[in-house]
């Protein structure tokens, strides 16, 4: 069974992730949605939060598995028998990061990571421009799954 891990924080998650889990998820048997925790963020949404919005927007695929970890990402690999990481790029600074990581994990395990470059239409896309354009009161409908719009503008709107 081919696998693989799709990690981030996805708070909250966009289309632009959308994109790649699902691109993802034709290209392997099982996609494992890693919500990696971090303890010096604080986040809008709760990790649990994060787990059930994603569970909901990808539940179509039928081949995505979301679920929390703390700690090192290869160690979420090798728990699971997992060989691959997918990680979207969406520009040249991106890339400098992300091969760096991908060199790490590799060295540390074995594990291979695959560059998706991001759709065109979310190159500039991320969770916390969402935010930040939704805090002021701009439309983010349009980057985001509804039910995740839906959970954002209620969250805003208790703070």
């Amino acid at each position: 069974m081919r696998r693989a891990v799709c990690p981030g924080s996805f708070d909250p998650i966009t289309n632009g992730h959308l994109d790649i889990i699902g691109r993802a998820s034709k290209l392997y048997d099982v996609v494992h949605v890693a919500v990696m925790i971090n303890q010096s963020k604080k986040g809008l949404f709760t990790v649990d939060e994060r787990i059930e919005l994603i569970r909901e927007v990808t539940a179509d695929f039928g081949n995505v598995e979301v679920e929390s970890f703390h700690g090192l990402l290869v160690d979420f690999c090798k728990q699971r028998e997992i060989p691959a990481i997918v990680k979207g790029l969406r520009a040249v600074s991106d890339f400098d990061y992300e091969l760096q990581m991908a060199q790490m994990n590799n060295g540390l395990s074995g594990v291979e990571t695959l560059f998706v470059p991001t759709n065109p239409t979310y190159s500039f896309l991320s969770s916390s421009l969402v935010k930040e354009v939704a805090t002021w009161g701009g439309d983010v409908s349009h980057l985001l799954p509804p039910a995740v719009h839906e959970a954002l503008v209620k969250r805003l709107g208790e703070l």
